[in-house]
């Protein structure tokens, strides 16, 4: 049954397979809830790792956590094996990476703003025309200013400086209004609260981490725990349209290999299309399409084949379509889309056979010889080799423990970016700020202090004598004249006796 260049899949009138070479043509797994598509998609991230092909898979509920451990067939496997002929079905484990964008069920995975561009974060923001415009000139002025946007605070700081200097950006950038910088603050924060603190920052991921092989030649499979980031869709659908532009824009072009390079599982795939612009759409659909020839293979999982649109749905050619329910108009509506889109098999209606599946059942139609999709076929699914159903906490500690990137993504980097030039260009702004108010004070103060005069010196008394006081002073003048010359006469004498 196993080939080396197929994936076995199970057996309808005969074995089906999905060829390697054909892996990275993308494909679709669909079905209502409880119809087997988070077996299916165990099964097919199983053939890749065994092929040696690196998968990333988004787990919805935790359930392909259990590929990380070896499986004990239980009775409805070994039964499902035998029903179908499946004689080398064997009890396997396969090498697992677990990550997690709040760090707390695998190793975090981080972006940086930059990394992000304005375009997806708007569309994760929920931007309107103007306030996407108002990001846009945040990022180029980043861009012409040299500042780093690693984090969030690094996207606030910078419009705070913005909004401080809106006069000169407006006139060299264009309009920059208080109101729509407000609103982007606010939806920053609307974002906060539901942990993109954690996603943007260092160390930001490398897609080489995402395409490792063990030293068997298996390729890891790396589990993103979303059962949390399924209560912040914006930030899931943003994530996983992140990874496929750096995917896009780091791998170099293969054309077509003999297997995938890597491939994706996008779980609840709905959340990627739901409310998002023609822009947006445009822009997966643009890199689904090229992506293929850098040898990815993208494989949608999701409940109706109408949740995805029409130019993304027409790029997946591998299908496996698992039962769907037909009870509104709506959904016979979505039954008719999904059984046009197969190859028509002459033994049974298509339209028919969709709504009578049974669990672990599929309609299955894969790329066969020159890319022609093979007639659809009603499928038994294989059962997985691995523990089918999720890990135990401790378990999964241990595995991370052990995992090849231990260490690296575990402690945030929070180096030199915007939000430190800035603070240290306010901080110098208010020191010049407070010197000029001191030196403005000082010279009020010197402007204002009054003139420094000389005190008036004390009256002098009179000099004015009465007669009495004008004879008295005459008499002693004269006795003093008179005492005085006797002096100088006896003294003249005494030195000539002297002789």
């Amino acid at each position: 049954m196993l080939a080396d260049d197929k994936i076995y899949l199970g057996n309808s009138t005969h074995p089906e397979y999905l060829a390697l070479k054909y892996g990275n043509r993308h494909g679709l797994v669909t079905g209502a809830t409880g119809t087997g598509k988070t077996v299916t998609l165990q099964v097919l991230a199983e053939g890749f790792s065994a092929a040696g092909v690196p998968v990333f898979a988004a787990d919805i509920k935790g359930d392909l956590s259990g590929v990380a451990k070896m499986g004990k067939a239980q009775g409805w496997q070994t039964e499902r094996a035998k029903e179908i002929g499946f004689d080398d079905y064997k009890d396997d484990v396969f090498p697992v990476i677990f990550w997690d964008l709040f760090g707390r069920q695998g190793h975090p995975i981080r972006a940086t703003i930059s990394e992000m561009g304005a375009l997806l974060l708007s569309r994760m923001l929920e931007l309107n025309d103007t306030q996407e415009g108002v990001l846009n000139i945040a990022f180029k002025v980043a861009d012409d200013e040299g500042l780093l946007l690693l984090d969030m605070k690094d996207l606030r700081a910078l419009l705070i400086d913005i909004q401080q200097r809106a006069k000169d950006i407006s006139v060299k950038y264009g309009n920059v209004t208080t109101a729509s910088i407000g609103a982007v603050q606010r939806a920053l924060l609307v974002l906060e609260q539901q942990g993109a603190e954690n996603f943007f920052g260092e160390r930001a991921l490398e897609i080489a981490d995402l395409m490792r092989t063990d030293r068997d030649g298996r390729g890891f499979i790396s589990i993103l725990a979303a059962d949390e980031l399924m209560r912040a869709p914006r930030l899931y659908a943003t994530f996983l349209l992140w990874m496929l532009s750096e995917l896009f824009e780091a791998l170099p072009e293969v054309g077509d290999p003999d297997k995938p390079k890597l491939v994706f599982f996008f779980d609840e795939a709905h959340l990627l299309f739901d409310g998002a612009p023609k822009v947006l759409i445009d822009k997966v659909e643009q890199v689904v399409k090229l992506v293929r020839s850098k040898g990815v293979g993208v494989y949608f999982v999701t409940q109706n084949p109408v949740d995805i649109p029409e130019a993304v749905l027409a790029q997946l050619s591998n299908r496996v379509q698992h039962a769907l329910r037909a009870y509104t108009p709506r959904e016979q509506k979505a039954v008719k889309v999904a059984a046009d889109t197969f190859r028509p098999n002459p033994d049974f209606s298509t339209a028919e056979v969709i709504t009578q599946l049974g669990i672990g059942e599929a309609l299955v139609s894969v790329l066969e010889a020159k890319g022609i999709p093979s007639m659809v076929g009603r499928t038994l699914i294989r059962p997985p080799s691995a523990q089918v159903g999720p890990l135990l906490p401790e378990e999964r500690r241990a595995i991370m423990a052990n995992s090849p990137v231990a260490g690296l993504y575990d402690t945030m980097i929070d180096r030199d970016s915007a939000f430190e030039v800035l603070a240290r260009k306010a901080k110098t702004q208010q020191d010049a700020a407070e010197q000029k108010r001191i030196d403005d004070e000082r010279a009020k103060q010197e402007r204002s202090a009054p003139t420094t005069t000389r005190a008036p010196s004390a009256p002098r008394a009179s000099t004015r004598q009465t007669p009495a006081e004008a004879a008295m002073n005459s008499l002693a003048r004269t006795v003093a004249n008179r005492l005085g010359n006797a002096l100088v006469r006896g003294i003249l004498g005494g030195l000539k006796r002297g002789r």
